[in-house]
């Protein structure tokens, strides 16, 4: 990739501000805990699997600025960190499996001092940075069987380098396959009301040479109707045990047209977006947004002022309309609940 989503560096966390893109490259470099925070917050930085990268090294960067050597009120302190990111976003579980993973090394039971805890959890942390990135990368390897050469594809929100710690899920497979030398052209969906598609997967395939259409998110049903289109592949930010899955709001819509038109639909997410404890979709946490990220454009608003507004970010998109789920470990199908499970215990 030509750019970096976010880098550890030492003092501080160095990220790309999702927010300014396409028209400015622009970096936040977050000092403490509360900027990372704020980052995720404010989709600085979003997508599922890069929200978790975040939220760990934001923990670990924390570490190194409590002064206090007691090991007692470090760990309170750091316990307080973990929570703060817990809170930023509630849908995508990578952050929550991020966090667990951290504070394990917060653990009583292992009779670590404050350095050597804080010494553990940066290479925790750049540990789990460096896994996104291979996972990412095995995600491309094993989907680009699914991208026909010639093909259109259509995608939706943005789950490639950006999304991630490095390469992509959904978008992963795609430069795996044109890697292999497969040509197509993928449709982008716009992504209202945040526009992810038409700023960010966008510009990401631009700027790797991927011949790319923008269209409004209502235009998919008209492209699948004429032919246009051969699969559909987006990312996921949870997939519970039987294979249901949220993603942006508007994926359930696109997988409805799908399932209509005959056009397979793929999800692309490592396994750690999975998550066990939910038997089912139906349980999955939906974050809702402000108003005005629908009220508003460019800070103009453009709606009556008195107007009642639902703005979840996220849909649901039910097993039964999900073809395949790339990992990993390896592609998924129907019934999704023992590949999953096979998935899940590296078997």
């Amino acid at each position: 990739m030509k750019f970096k989503t976010i880098e550890w560096r030492g003092d501080r966390i160095r990220i790309l501000d999702q927010r300014k893109l396409p028209r400015e490259v622009r970096y936040l470099d977050c000092k403490d805990a509360d900027a990372v925070a704020q980052a995720i917050r404010t989709m600085g930085i979003r997508g599922a699997p890069a929200i978790g990268v975040a939220a760990a090294m934001g923990i670990a960067l924390a570490a190194k600025k409590v002064r206090s050597g007691r090991l007692a009120s470090f760990r309170k302190r750091m316990e307080t960190v973990c929570h703060q990111m817990r809170q930023t976003r509630p849908t995508a579980v990578n952050l929550f499996w991020a966090v667990s993973r951290m504070m394990k090394i917060l653990d009583p039971g292992l009779q670590l001092s404050v350095d050597e805890i804080r010494v553990r959890l940066e290479e925790e942390a750049i540990q789990i940075y460096e896994e996104d990135v291979e996972a990412n990368r095995r995600i491309g390897e094993n989907g680009k069987i699914l991208i026909p050469d010639g093909s259109g594809i259509i995608t939706h929100c943005n789950a490639g380098s950006l999304a991630t710690a490095g390469y992509g899920t959904a978008l992963g497979v795609l430069y795996a396959a044109r890697a292999e030398g497969k040509r197509f052209r993928v449709f982008v969906d716009e992504t209202r009301p945040m526009l992810q598609g038409a700023r960010l997967t966008a510009w990401e395939l631009v700027q790797e040479k991927i011949p790319t259409t923008l269209v409004t998110d209502s235009m998919a049903g008209s492209l699948m109707k004429r032919g246009e289109i051969d699969l559909a592949i987006v990312g996921a930010d949870r997939i519970a045990r039987n294979g249901d899955t949220a993603n942006k709001i508007g994926t359930y819509g696109l997988a409805v047209l799908s399932k209509w038109h005959d056009v397979p639909f793929y999800v692309a997410a490592p396994t750690s977006t999975l998550d066990f404890s939910l038997a089912s979709g139906s349980a999955i946490p939906i974050e809702e947004r402000a108003p005005e990220e629908v009220t508003h454009l460019n800070g103009k608003p453009v709606t009556p002022r008195e107007v009642d507004v639902f703005n979840p970010a996220f849909d649901v998109t039910p097993h039964s309309l999900i073809d395949a789920i790339i990992t990993e470990k390896g592609i998924a199908r129907k019934p999704f609940g023992k590949d999953l499970k096979k998935i899940k215990d590296g078997r």
